[in-house]
Parts: C-alpha cells; structure tokens; sequence
C-alpha cells in the first residue's frame, strides 16, 4: 500500500502518477484507505483539517504523486439570475449549514446572466430554492464545494473557540470551530 502523507502544490503534469478519484464525503477525511484508477492501493495519511479539492496533490512517502479527483456523485443544482437573487439563495442556503458548490453560466451556449449553487440531495433545501425563484435539477456531477473563509487564508497560528448557538428551530448545541489566522 503505498502511504500518502504529503500535500504538495505544484507538479509537472509528467510527475503526476496515478488519480485517485473521491466524492466528496471521502475528500473531508484525512485518513482513508482507498484504490487509484490504476487499481493501486492508497492509505491516506494526512493532517485534520484541509478538505481534499479537485486537483489537489499528495506525495507518497515513496515519492510518487497522486492527483484527487472529485467524483461524479447525485447532486442538486439550482440555477437563478445573478445579483441579488443568487446573493440570496447563497445566503439563505447556506444559513442551513450545508455544503456549497457555486458558479456561473456553465455549458457552452448558457445564459451567463444566469448563477447556479449545487448541494446533495434534500428536498427541503430543494424547496427552498424553488420557492426563492430557482430551477432545481438533480443530476450527477462533480462536487466540490467552497472551502469556507477559515480553511482559505492561513497565516501563521490558528486557536479553537467553542460557541452555543440556538436555532429557530427551538434545539440548542454546541459547535467547536477552529480559525485559521
């Protein structure tokens, strides 16, 4: 099993070894024992914390190079105007606590005046969009959500803080987040 246990950032496309393509739920773990397109099993050994994006690069403590690929797994996409209304689908979805994939335009011929948010599959959340104006459509397609402000920008040292927050919904939990300075 060769052991992955590095993450790198750039490569020359020659030294990329195999692909080793994940859905998402798989891409938030650090340690993951899995197999690479080439039928070559991995072990992943990796730091808590950084999700695994599309294109990301792991060395082996071997050498060799592997790229993540993001899977084709069942999605959700909502497609809206631009402006305002994506603003606040965004807003309004992601007030949910569920992951977000977003862009623009698309396929070639689409209306780039036209935004899209992609999450997993949920009717409520499906209803949600309709209700503030989207076109929801359930597809398969590559997922890969935005990281979230913390896990973009590090600079240096980073502190755990634990917050209570109260829903609408009545229920009360804590929640330990951990910011990236």
């Amino acid at each position: 099993m060769l052991e992955l246990t590095k993450r790198i950032t750039h490569v020359d496309a020659s030294e990329i070894h195999d692909n080793l393509v994940l859905p998402y739920e798989l891409r938030i773990r650090g340690r993951l024992r899995a197999t690479t397109e080439t039928n070559l099993d991995v072990g992943l050994f990796l730091d808590r914390g950084p999700v695994l994006r599309d294109g990301d690069l792991l060395e082996a403590k071997s050498g060799e190079i592997i790229r993540i690929r993001a899977a084709e797994e069942p999605v959700v996409t909502a497609r809206v105007e631009t402006g305002l209304p994506l603003a606040r689908l965004c807003y309004h979805l992601g007030n949910r606590h569920v992951s977000l994939q977003i862009g623009s335009g698309g396929a070639i011929g689409e209306d780039e005046r036209m935004g899209w948010v992609r999450f997993p599959p949920d009717h409520i959340l499906e209803e949600l969009a309709e209700r503030l104006g989207a076109t929801v459509v359930h597809h398969t397609a590559a997922f890969d959500p935005e990281p979230g402000a913390y896990n973009q920008a590090s600079q240096g040292h980073s502190h755990s803080e634990s917050h209570d927050h109260t829903h609408a919904a009545g229920h009360t939990h804590a929640h330990g987040h951990k910011h990236t300075h």
